[in-house]
């Protein structure tokens, strides 16, 4: 079975985060990027099937900022192949934009089996990666998978559905996958299997095609959260903190 992985990078969520000047972006010199932590869930249920059944499994990003650690990691992990998508526009990358891209590089690689991706990002606006790349394919899609086994040459789907219902389903033929959660925690590559990646193997380069995105939203400004309010630090023991604690809610009128 062959299995492609999409990538995406995000800012480190961590790091201080600031507007750009163009105000349609954060300012992306001083930060920190990592791996999209679904797209890591959906690496490792792929390499899960790998393990269960042989096969290929192969990571495709788009090239952004400190993407070859990733698909070095991946590599490091168990994955066969990488590929980077060189070529776009830097800055922000529109959830349309990337899938019309992979999309390309789907139809370039010709056969396999399934497209796993994780099933949200921290900056995805247009909505769920997997399901545009499925419909612009015209591939069945499934969303919020936490399970997927192979089942002879087909997989078994585990779905969440709304108020916390499982689904089961059977995807035979090519399928899209978006993947919440793995069946396990995604593995840990040491720094010393990912510089072994990095000298025995090398990441293959696609050049991103034009591409019409047709209608569809466009980030006019972003801006910083803005801070309403203030916190209030309490001392003393725990007596004295909740008399102070009652003493605000009756000044704001919440009780008497």
């Amino acid at each position: 079975m062959k299995i492609i992985v999409g990538m995406r990078q995000l800012a480190d969520l961590v790091e201080e985060l600031e507007v750009a000047d163009s105000e349609v972006d954060i300012d992306r010199d001083f930060v920190k990027f990592v791996s999209n932590e679904w797209d890591e869930a959906a690496l490792e249920e792929a390499l899960l099937i790998k393990e269960a059944v042989g096969g290929e499994v192969v990571v495709v990003a788009l090239d952004e900022p400190d993407v070859d650690q990733t698909l070095y990691s991946a590599i490091a992990k168990g994955a066969d192949r990488a590929v980077k998508i060189v070529g776009v526009e830097e800055g922000w990358t529109p959830t349309r934009l990337r899938a019309q891209l992979l999309a390309k590089w789907l139809e370039s690689e010709g056969s396999w089996d399934a497209f796993f991706t994780g099933v949200q990002a921290a900056d995805d606006l247009d909505g769920q990666l997997a399901g545009l790349v499925g419909a612009t394919l015209g591939v069945p899609h499934a969303a919020v998978v936490s399970k997927a086994e192979p089942e002879g040459s087909s997989l078994r789907i585990t779905q969440e559905l709304g108020g916390g219902t499982l689904a089961e389903s059977i995807a035979t033929g090519k399928v899209v996958l978006g993947v919440q959660a793995g069946r396990q925690a995604p593995r840990y590559a040491p720094i010393t299997r990912i510089r072994q990646a990095m000298s025995t193997s090398s990441i293959e380069m696609f050049e991103a095609p034009e591409v019409d995105l047709g209608p569809g939203p466009k980030v006019r400004k972003i801006y910083p959260p803005q801070s309403k309010g203030q916190a209030t630090m309490l001392d003393g023991d725990p007596v004295e903190v909740a008399e102070k604690i009652v003493e605000l809610i009756r000044a704001k009128g919440l009780v008497r």
